[in-house]
């Protein structure tokens, strides 16, 4: 294998470092040797997360980027060191553990030192009176949920990534799971936190179910995309694994009447655990052996917990749908998704048919959702070359709801997989903010979103690069994200 055989996207932006014997040696005195490596094939597998542009991308022989070394720390400490050094050299470090995130948040653009989290795989304590476990960072998701339902509990935390996704990436990204409408996002569950700052200090946000004093700075650092600090454990909220699970579906014949069922369920303080609204394409491509689902909007529900809570739900919500055009499909629904919810080979397939493909997803309130939807989808579709937009709601609020768009088309043959990849991109979140929506919902920012961010924030965006650089002044911390927009061309800059 030879990586000069591959086209670097972002070959100009890397950091060159004089001597790498040396940063090797001293990699190595603070992690020993064998957690240290610059081989070839390391180098290669760490060059992406699963952004699916990046897809496309190696099967042309093209590579977004490359970093210079991977280590495997197993203390704060030796994360302390290795920032410390980092500062000193003026090298960049970006925080790694399973690399599932889908916005570029992982790619080493400059080059630097990948600092990979997956020897942080502990779990700490369960404690039983105060609902909550203890765990280092690097956990797999699937591992933790896996143990605590062998004690009697659940995490309530199930992304579809839940497989290939960890405890850090869950908190650096803001992260929301299938079950957040019962048991919260990331940032209602997380009650303490121990992590590296950038220049090396190590600080605790102790465990706490509130307090009164002063701003709270742990939320700082929950979706910071690792550009702040690198958590390196974390005490999370636990709960009873469920006594009783109700499995509900309907098929509304507008995607207007599907939202309003949702919005008045909510309003009645009735909150199934999982709600996923899928427009009639997707109903088609998921649901399409569903009869009574044909050409219609599929809603499935699953309420759980304590047998007469879960009853309670499951008629409220059956009442509301009714009251609102729904027909009843039944459990299967449930069970299919149930049976589908962690397959991603659909867009994940689709380099292969010369296809470009991705998913966006953002955030809206009621009183224009529908509409938000509805023009987002007629703008894309205008985009030459787009073969499919589609949609399903994932996330559920009294207050709004979080979208997740799907596309999938082929360039015309003047532009590139990438002008046309951002193309759509930008025709999407212009057409998000011009309706006063966000940006995103739980996937983050990353790269995709990073050109953004000063039309998101407006004027306060200035007071956020400020604490980045105060808190990071060398712009070690997996720099070109968040903050800073490395993406050539295309959106608003």
């Amino acid at each position: 294998m030879n990586l000069e055989n591959f086209e670097l996207i972002y070959k100009e932006n890397r950091v060159k470092i004089k001597d790498k014997a040396k940063i090797k040696s001293k990699l190595g005195e603070i992690v020993g040797n064998e957690n240290v490596s610059d081989k070839e094939i390391d180098i290669l597998a760490y060059n992406k997360d699963t952004t699916l542009i990046t897809l496309n991308w190696t099967l042309e022989g093209k590579i977004a980027a490359l970093p210079d070394f991977i280590v495997w720390p197993e203390t704060p400490e030796q994360i302390s060191s290795i920032l410390r050094l980092a500062n000193e050299e003026k090298i960049p470090v970006i925080p790694f553990s399973e690399g599932s995130g889908v916005v570029g948040g992982a790619i080493p653009i400059y080059g630097g030192i990948i600092l990979d989290m997956k020897k942080f795989n502990k779990i700490l304590e369960i404690n039983d009176k105060d609902l909550t476990v203890t765990c280092e960072a690097g956990i797999n998701g699937m591992n933790l949920e896996r143990y605590l339902n062998a004690k009697g509990y659940t995490g309530g935390h199930i992304p579809q990534s839940l497989y290939t996704s960890s405890v850090g990436g869950w908190i650096a990204h803001r992260a929301a799971g299938q079950f957040s409408s019962k048991y919260g996002k990331i940032e209602d569950i997380v009650m303490g936190m121990e992590l590296v700052l950038p220049q090396g200090d190590i600080i605790k946000f102790k465990t706490i179910a509130r307090a009164s004093t002063g701003p709270q700075l742990d939320k700082l650092f929950i979706g910071n995309e690792g550009t702040l600090g690198i958590v390196t454990k974390a005490t999370l909220k636990i709960w009873p694994y469920p006594e009783k699970r109700a499995l509900i579906s309907y098929a509304f014949p507008t995607f207007e009447d599907s939202l309003e069922a949702t919005r008045q369920i909510l309003r009645q303080q009735i909150y199934p655990a999982v709600i996923r609204i899928y427009d009639a394409d997707e109903t088609n491509r998921h649901f399409g052996h569903i009869e009574k689902a044909k050409d219609k909007v599929m809603v499935v529900f699953v309420c759980e917990g304590i047998e007469r809570l879960v009853d309670l739900e499951e008629t409220i919500t059956r009442e509301t749908c009714e009251k609102n055009n729904g027909i009843y499909c039944g459990e299967a629904p449930v069970e299919h998704w149930f049976e589908t919810r962690f397959k991603v080979t659909e867009t994940s397939s689709t380099p292969t048919f010369k296809i470009v493909a991705d998913t966006i997803e953002i955030g809206f309130l009621w009183d224009k959702a529908a509409d938000m939807y509805h023009s987002v989808i007629e703008a894309t579709k205008k985009i030459q070359g787009v073969m499919m937009m589609t949609a399903h709601v994932s996330h559920f609020y009294p207050n709004g709801v979080g979208f997740y768009f799907t596309f999938a088309g082929i360039p015309p043959k003047e532009k590139t997989d990438f002008e046309f990849y951002q193309e759509v991109w930008n025709c999407v979140v212009k057409t998000v903010l011009d309706m006063g929506g966000t940006i995103s919902h739980h996937h983050g920012i990353g790269l995709n979103r990073a050109q953004w961010m000063p039309v998101e924030w407006g004027k306060s965006f200035d007071t956020l690069k400020s604490i980045k650089k105060l808190l990071d002044p060398n712009n070690i911390l997996n720099p070109g994200k968040v903050y800073e927009s490395a993406w050539k061309e295309g959106g608003r800059n």
